[in-house]
């Protein structure tokens, strides 16, 4: 890495200790809370420090989808293979490596691994991130799907679209038309805890402000997911100003989706005929 920016090994530094000291808390803590619970059994166990850096580049090229749980268990995302490694584009979960890369990444890897570790406990390690991944993924489809629905129902063509004000960039999940000035902008946002209610409000209505800047004639609307409909005329009104044309709810249902878009383009008068 460039002079002055750290790498993944300096973020591990700051830390080694007190994770080391939690780790040993942590073991006794379990043991001591689930005693009348635990049992020993004989388990697969991978032993890291009896290979070597070549041992381990030949196992993850044989078997690339090892390499998440790898990973996992090094607190190392794909982003720090790429930052520090300059590998770029690789999907973690399904990697394709060539020998080279292989090499490198066990090069990299082997410092940060346990000297041993049971399968179960890695193969769930794998599991528990790739289930956050795919609920992720499905969040981001639920706001692709707000913008297809807009290119349905509206007699504009919608896409993701960003602005500039005083230097600083905005971005609108959509904005029609696709290009010139933007006539419609429209913020998406899931908000699924209470706590986060007015951080976000304040950022929407911010970014309307901003908004409103720059193309003083278009409409700024806010979609918000937002799981507690008891509330939502609260947030509504937290949502109120003279920069905001329409605020509507839209839940994972298709069906409640796609009435309220519909709703939404005939406040706004972009219906399509």
């Amino acid at each position: 890495m460039p002079e002055g920016y750290d790498t993944h090994a300096d973020y591990m530094g700051w830390v080694e200790s007190d994770a080391a000291a939690r780790q040993q808390a942590i073991r006794t803590a379990l043991l001591q809370a689930f005693e009348p619970f635990i049992e020993h059994r004989e388990v697969e166990i991978i032993n890291f420090s009896a290979m070597t850096a070549l041992d381990l580049a030949t196992a993850i090229q044989a078997e690339p989808r090892v390499l998440k749980a790898l990973l996992a268990c090094c607190n190392i995302a794909g982003r720090a293979i790429e930052r520090d490694l300059d590998i770029r584009g690789i999907d973690t979960y399904q990697p394709r490596l060539n020998e080279t890369n292989a090499a490198a990444i066990a090069g990299y890897l082997k410092p940060f691994l346990p000297q041993e570790i049971a399968v179960p406990a890695l193969s769930e390690l794998d599991r528990f991130f790739f289930v956050d991944k795919e609920i992720r993924a499905r969040k981001g489809r639920w706001e692709r799907r707000i913008l297809q629905l807009l290119n349905l129902l509206s007699r504009l063509t919608f896409r993701n679209r960003k602005f500039e004000v005083g230097g600083e960039s905005f971005e609108l999940d959509a904005a029609a038309p696709e290009t010139g000035p933007i006539e419609v902008g429209i913020d998406v946002k899931r908000i699924e805890a209470r706590r986060d209610i007015h951080k976000r409000s304040d950022e929407i209505i911010n970014k309307a402000a901003k908004f409103k800047a720059v193309f003083s004639g278009g409409k700024f609307a806010v979609v918000v997911y937002y799981p507690f409909t008891a509330e939502h005329v609260n947030v509504q009104s937290r949502l109120t100003s003279p920069h905001i044309d329409a605020v509507c709810f839209a839940s994972q249902s298709d069906e409640q989706a796609a009435v309220a878009i519909g709703l939404l383009v005939d406040r706004l008068g972009i219906r399509r005929a």
